[in-house]
């Protein structure tokens, strides 16, 4: 047990407890973020200030709960996304880096594709809401629409709105259709995507915690994308844009899907910072 006081002394207890149960040491510095209410950098200020017995106390269980396996960001309630901090729980997807790049994505192909008039964007699969809410804030003149098939993921989106003061309308219901007979301009959508078969390789930490609903997806983890591309042809507003992460290995089909609902369309594979394909991208011109 730590009893050491001074915030350098917990965070090395932290990493060598963590390291020894096979777990990565960056959590003890997520906590320490969340026990002192502060940033990365406001730890490194503070390293030699001494912690509170309260504050010691829960740095100490939340170490030992994260140890136990449920993931860091599940113990502390938040994840950090585009630079904000959103609620999580096992209601929801934790978002994950990849996905912003989603958002960086398609906003620099809406300032190209359609300038300055107001338009009308959907996200569908909103889980923690990270992408609409992203969206909303960096893009204040959207309509933003986000739908999800989970009534607790959405209250944990609606949150989520409400905190970072987002004004978003949640529809709960399966992929599309809660936007039956409505237009879009911009359709974004992070759905699960991993094959049922590869369950097995997968960490304990995200298989016993993160809902399954989130992750995995039957046809190899292909059918909600076939069935994304079917639904939105009658969405969408010409020009149009819609945006998807993918698994890396489903780049080519996830493409195909659109370009045969879409043969007009401008369809491109774009890699993620690790250099793995990441997200497809339809354009659809006017």
């Amino acid at each position: 047990m730590m009893m050491h006081k001074q915030v350098f002394e917990a965070l090395n207890w932290a990493s060598s407890f963590l390291v020894d149960k096979g777990h990565e040491e960056t959590a003890a510095r997520i906590v320490m973020q969340h026990v002192l209410g502060t940033t990365y950098s406001g730890v490194m200020m503070h390293m030699y200030d001494e912690l509170t017995s309260e504050q010691a106390e829960q740095f100490v269980a939340l170490i030992e709960e994260h140890a136990g396996g449920r993931p860091v960001q599940y113990c502390i309630g938040s994840e950090e996304f585009y630079g904000r901090t959103f609620f999580v729980d096992e209601s929801v997807l934790i978002p994950r880096p990849e996905t912003e790049e989603l958002v960086l994505g398609t906003i620099n192909r809406v300032n190209k594709l359609f300038g300055q008039q107001r338009l009308k964007l959907a996200d569908i699969g909103t889980g923690s809401g990270a992408i609409a809410i992203s969206m909303k804030l960096e893009c204040p003149e959207l309509t933003v629409v986000a739908t999800d098939l989970s009534a607790p993921a959405l209250a944990t989106a609606k949150k989520n709105a409400q905190a970072l003061e987002a004004d978003i309308d949640f529809r709960l219901g399966d992929l599309a259709a809660p936007l039956a007979g409505e237009k879009f301009d911009i359709v974004l959508s992070n759905p699960p995507y991993i094959a049922l078969d590869e369950a097995q390789e997968m960490s304990s930490v995200v298989l016993e915690h993160e809902p399954h609903s989130a992750l995995f997806a039957e046809e190899d983890g292909l059918m909600l994308y076939r069935k994304l591309s079917e639904q939105l042809p009658s969405l969408m507003n010409k020009p149009g844009l819609i945006g998807l992460e993918i698994g890396y290995t489903q780049g080519t089909a996830v493409a195909n899907f659109f370009k045969n609902s879409f043969p007009q369309a401008t369809v491109t594979v774009e890699k993620d910072i690790n250099g793995k394909p990441r997200m497809v991208f339809c354009e659809i011109h006017a």
